[in-house]
């Protein structure tokens, strides 16, 4: 067996691994990244890159087919799957190489194949060992399944449905969270019918839930069905289709179904409790500096339960390089971790809900809701939505909700918002450029500062 020596060794290339090495490489310490498919995980080549390079394919064909409202002649004439798979490969592709020039650049040794972590602490791949002075498990997440629907054949998770060589004339989407209105919406934008089942009331059951009505509106008027507070009893699948029964009975028919009830994470055969960590539902059980109950063994991304999002785990990565190199960085919590879903309309959150603030607070809250349809930029876009301001009744804000398309675009300024407990007062001596989306935050924030202009 040969055994090597690293300051670091990160179990899983993905986001919160390959932040984690950069970092402590920055910070001068020898890393070694144990990854078993490719640098940049499942958010660069099977989630959050390709899928929006695909929504923007959506886009593209939602607006030639609307070029004539604006005095341009264009022509739908269909979509060419094998092209658009190419033009998402390419983009995947051109990522990943700069990811990998970035890691050869700072001089983080890259071993391929399957790892398990060993007391030490060290990861073992194989016949060797890698022995860090601490180690980094980010092995990220799969897709979670329901009792008796196993993904095969017509029966899709959001992996296999990336690689469909046809565009579904029908398809039915099981969950009607982040993944399965991005998949609802691309996929009518490319012309399927689209039905999303959700058992409960709201589609972004986790959002606010005047975001979820909102894009259900959105949804009907774009000829998605949405099916809501009706879980599945049964799925069945043949050759030809694929038959939903819900539990009142009632059936769906399409030609796919995609399974988008969530993610799990990946911590079964790594030997996790063997070396001592914790695990709790399958998540890694960390204190609030993100260490495991293993010395000098830490924990990011996915397999830390909260917000499965790529951009909290670049967040930990980098955190948790800091805090080995003795240094007190600020951790944002997860209620101020920006949220986007990237569907047509978007929605955009941070900080708690209206009913999260009212459960905490009670009567001290009140709210500000602004329609979009009072925006120019909005209504030059063709897009209609809320944007929906949370506060303290004379104090700080605690949470920002969007629905419109772009207005993911927005969300930076409410994360600062929301961080810094800024008062609506506080904001408004601040100007929004006319005409931008920005300005309907502003005219939010405005009104719950007593002074609204374009508002009554």
């Amino acid at each position: 067996m040969a055994v090597h020596e690293a300051d670091l060794v990160v179990l899983g290339g993905g986001s919160g691994g390959y932040a984690a090495a950069l970092r402590a490489a920055e910070l001068g310490s020898s890393v070694v990244i144990v990854e078993k498919d490719k640098l940049g995980g499942t958010c660069l080549h099977r989630g959050c890159v390709p899928t929006k390079a695909l929504l923007h394919a959506g886009e593209v064909a939602d607006n030639t087919r609307d070029a004539a409202a604006v005095g341009v002649r264009a022509t739908w004439e269909g979509v060419d799957v094998p092209a658009l798979t190419a033009y998402r490969e390419a983009i995947v592709a051109k990522k990943h190489k700069g990811l990998q020039g970035l890691i050869a650049a700072r001089g983080i040794t890259v071993v391929h194949g399957a790892g398990t972590l060993e007391q030490g602490p060290a990861v073992r791949v194989g016949d060797d060992l890698y022995r860090g002075r601490d180690v980094v498990v980010a092995t990220g997440s799969y897709t979670r399944t329901l009792p008796g629907i196993d993904i095969g054949g017509r029966i899709l998770g959001s992996e296999q449905a990336l690689e469909l060589p046809e565009i579904p004339a029908h398809v039915a989407v099981l969950g009607g969270g982040v993944i399965g209105v991005e998949f609802a919406s691309l996929w009518r934008s490319l012309g399927a019918d689209v039905t999303v089942i959700e058992a409960l009331p709201t589609l972004l059951p986790a959002d606010d839930e005047g975001i979820g009505k909102t894009l259900e509106r959105a949804f009907r008027r774009r000829g998605i069905r949405t099916v809501l507070g009706t879980p599945v009893s049964a799925v069945t699948a043949d050759e030809d289709r694929v038959v939903v029964r819900l539990a009142d009975d009632a059936e769906i028919t399409a030609d796919a179904l995609l399974v988008a009830v969530g993610r799990a994470p990946a911590t079964d055969g790594l030997g996790l409790e063997a070396a001592g960590v914790g695990l709790d539902r399958g998540f890694v059980v960390v204190d609030d500096d993100l260490r495991t109950a293993a010395d000098h063994v830490w924990a990011v991304g996915d397999i830390v339960a909260g917000p499965q999002l790529a951009h909290r785990g670049f967040q930990q990565g980098i955190q948790v390089a800091e805090r080995i190199a003795g240094r007190r960085p600020v951790r944002v919590p997860d209620a101020h971790i920006p949220r986007v879903t990237y569907s047509s309309p978007e929605a955009a959150s941070v900080g708690l809900t209206e009913a999260a603030a009212r459960a905490l607070h009670g009567d001290a809250i009140t709210t500000y809701e602004y329609n979009l349809a009072g925006n120019a930029k909005s209504e030059i876009l063709g897009t209609a939505g809320i944007v929906k301001v949370v506060r303290h009744v004379d104090g700080p804000v605690v949470g920002i909700h969007m629905v419109g398309d772009r207005v993911g675009e927005l969300i930076a300024e409410g994360q600062l918002i929301v961080g810094w407990e800024a008062h609506p007062e506080d904001v408004t001596p601040f100007l929004h450029a006319h005409p931008t989306q920005s300005e309907a935050l502003g005219e939010a924030l405005l009104a719950l500062a007593g002074s609204p202009l374009h508002t009554l």
